[in-house]
Formats: structure tokens, C-alpha cells, sequence
């Protein structure tokens, strides 16, 4: 019998959760015309998921996940639709949540790192966290890594957390050049690129190490000045504003790299998928990483990958990055030095990059995961 399945798409617009929501989507209109969907979006949103099979419809809810009163506004909204199951694509669950649910937990970063919280709203925020994922029927969970997160640190038993691998983008093509030449060319003359550049990509949170991959840039600048390639190498920071982090604005004017270091803040995907393209090298040095998404995403784009040997980084990379230690500077250029040095280890990371990135689909991960939403539905 066909389940009718809810799905949480409000952040169908956020940089991370939204490529998920919309993936994942898009893959189970793919190889599911059985079962019926109803994706909750905001009245905006809705065109946002067009282009979907006839066995999926969207339901337009206006209240965000921030509001306290969604805690009892959601539940009663999705009690009205009948669902057999609903998936909540974050670990946002409201505290009056239907059963059964599927929640997808993507990392711990905001326990792990939390910034200037006090003990009382660290414990409530802790509390939440882990009621929502022990009252789930199963937890998915994006990496072994995260899942061992989940099941030491928050004690759901091992059996209701399963492992299911996001994938990049489908749009980042893993066989040849996306972008032409010419595309190319506009784009970097746009954001006036003329030199050999490093590239990071995703926010600049604290545990993302910015100041560290700044530190490391700077070591590396200056062992390189007179190399005829990259005495003039820069560094590209994609993602958020540098004016919310002063720390990483004073690491850069420390390091006195300030005139060739660049932060373009978000980009369009056109952009960022070119952008991968013609980085030197993508350098990643996160303290922490529940899956670890834009290393993938620069190895389907052809750019060899420096990244932390610590979380989940090493399982999603495989063999085909540089490891290195987050936590010291010098390793980081060290990584960063021999990507650019040695032509033939840049040519087998280009290799082996496009190889682990089509390890990861998403049609893959909606197979798993409907799998898990038959096992969720059947408990009812």
C-alpha cells in the first residue's frame, strides 16, 4: 500500500540544507512513483520543486522553524494532512513533533562549537537536540563519523541510527570542463582574477579554521616569492561576509596578507562551479565536518584537494586528497606546497577526485532513504 510521506522543504533555500532537500527531492521523484509526498514549503518556495513527478504536490505552510510557536503550529498543521510519515531534513524537531518522523542529522557543530552561549541555554539547546533525535523512529545520519556522534554523544541506541552519504550537486559535472572557456573567462574577468589562486568555499563558523588556512596561506606566499608560477598566488574565500568574523578580518591583517586575500561572499552556483574549476587548489582545513560536502564538489569540478585528516573528512575523501593536521599552520602549507609543486601528484589527486566524487549520488541516497522510510512507517 502506498505511504504518504511529509517532508520538511522550508530550508529548501539555505546553502546546505537546501542542496540536500532539493536532491534528495529530486532523486526520489526519479525512482519513486509509488508512494505520495507532500513537501512543506513556504508560499514563495513552491516553484522551487517544479518539475516533479505527478505523486508529488507541495503544501504551503508560512511559519519558519525559528518561530516558538511552530513547536505546536507544525504538528497540528501536518496532523491535518494525515501523513504516514514525515521526514524533518535538520535536527530542528518541535517539541510536540507527530510521530513517526525520520530526522536527518547533518553534524554536531553547534554543541560542539557553540560561541558565547550560557551554561542554561547550552543545556536546553543540548536537551532539545537530543530529544528530538531520540523520539525519532530513525535518525539518519550523513557519515560514520556523525553517527558516532550521535549514538556516544546523545545515546540513541546504534540500531535506529543509520548511515546514508550525501553526494555533490549534480549540477558539478564529474566528466570534463562545465564551464566553456569563454564562460570561464567572463566570470573571472567579472571578479578581476588574473593570477593563480587557492580556493575555499562553505562558511567561515569557527570550527571551519579560517585563520589557520589564512596563517598557512601566508607561510606559503612567502616560501613561494619568487617562484616564476606563484609569486603572485592569491587566496579566494567563497561563502560568508567577513564583516560577522572579526577574528579571521584580524588573522589576515596580522598576517599582513590583507592587498591577496579576497572574500566574494556567496556566488551563484554558475560562478562557484567555475571557480572550482580554476583554483590552483581547494584547501579545506575544518576542525570538524559532519560530512564534509565542498571537497566533493571541487573534485567533480577537477581541483585538487587539501583537507583536514580529522571527523569525517578522511571517509569522504578517501586517497584522493592531502591530509593534514587542522591544528598546525605549517602542515597545512606543507599540504598546500606539494599540491602546487609536484605536477604529477596534482595530476593523480585530479584523477582520483573525479574517481571518489562518483562514488556519491544521490539517487543512491534516496534509495537508502526510502528504504528507511519504509521501516520508520511500518511502526505506526
Amino acid at each position: 500500500m502506498p505511504l504518504h510521506i511529509a517532508i520538511d522543504a522550508r530550508r529548501i533555500r539555505d546553502f546546505g540544507i537546501g542542496t540536500y532537500i532539493r536532491s534528495l527531492v529530486h532523486a526520489l521523484g526519479g525512482i519513486d512513483q509509488e508512494n505520495h509526498y507532500s513537501l512543506v514549503t513556504q508560499p514563495a518556495d513552491a516553484r522551487l520543486l517544479a518539475g516533479l513527478p505527478e505523486n508529488f504536490r507541495s503544501a504551503v505552510y508560512a511559519r519558519d522553524d525559528h518561530s516558538y510557536l511552530d513547536h505546536a503550529a507544525f504538528p497540528l498543521f501536518l496532523r491535518r494532512m494525515s501523513p504516514d510519515l514525515v521526514h524533518i531534513p535538520l535536527n530542528r524537531v518541535p517539541l510536540l513533533m507527530v510521530k513517526p518522523y525520520v530526522v536527518t542529522i547533518h553534524d554536531m557543530a553547534n554543541l560542539f562549537y557553540e560561541e558565547a552561549a550560557s551554561n542554561f541555554r547550552m543545556q536546553l539547546r543540548r536537551w532539545r537536540f537530543r530529544r528530538g533525535l531520540v523520539r525519532a523512529n530513525r535518525v539518519i545520519a550523513v557519515s560514520d563519523a556523525t553517527r558516532r556522534d550521535v549514538v556516544n554523544h546523545m545515546r540513541v541506541p546504534p540500531g535506529r541510527v543509520q548511515r546514508v552519504y550525501n553526494a555533490p550537486d549534480p549540477g558539478f559535472r564529474v566528466e570534463g570542463a562545465a564551464c566553456d572557456v569563454e564562460q570561464q573567462q567572463r566570470i573571472m574577468e567579472r571578479y578581476q582574477i588574473q593570477y593563480p589562486f587557492l580556493l575555499y568555499a562553505g562558511n567561515i563558523r569557527r570550527h571551519k579554521n579560517v585563520p589557520r588556512l589564512v596563517e598557512a596561506f601566508a607561510v606559503v606566499r612567502d616560501q613561494l616569492q619568487s617562484h616564476p608560477l606563484y609569486k603572485d598566488l592569491r587566496l579566494v574565500i567563497i561563502g560568508d561576509t567577513i564583516s560577522q568574523y572579526p577574528a579571521v578580518r584580524q588573522t589576515v591583517i596580522k598576517s599582513r596578507v590583507e592587498p591577496v586575500v579576497r572574500f566574494l561572499g556567496f556566488v551563484p552556483f554558475e560562478t562557484l562551479r567555475c571557480f572550482y574549476e580554476m583554483a590552483a587548489a581547494f584547501v579545506f582545513p575544518s576542525r570538524y565536518e559532519g560530512f564534509g560536502l565542498p571537497p566533493l564538489e571541487a573534485m567533480a569540478c577537477g581541483a585538487p584537494v587539501i583537507a583536514s585528516n580529522v571527523s569525517s573528512l578522511p571517509e569522504v575523501v578517501g586517497d584522493a586528497a592531502i591530509l593534514v593536521n587542522p591544528e598546525n599552520v605549517f602542515d597545512i602549507a606543507r599540504g598546500i606546497r606539494e599540491v602546487l609543486l609536484d605536477p604529477e601528484l596534482r595530476e593523480q589527486l585530479i584523477i582520483r577526485g573525479r574517481a571518489q566524487a562518483r562514488r556519491f549520488s544521490w539517487e543512491r541516497t534516496a534509495r537508502q532513504v526510502l528504504e528507511i522510510y519504509q521501516e520508520a512507517a511500518a511502526e505506526r
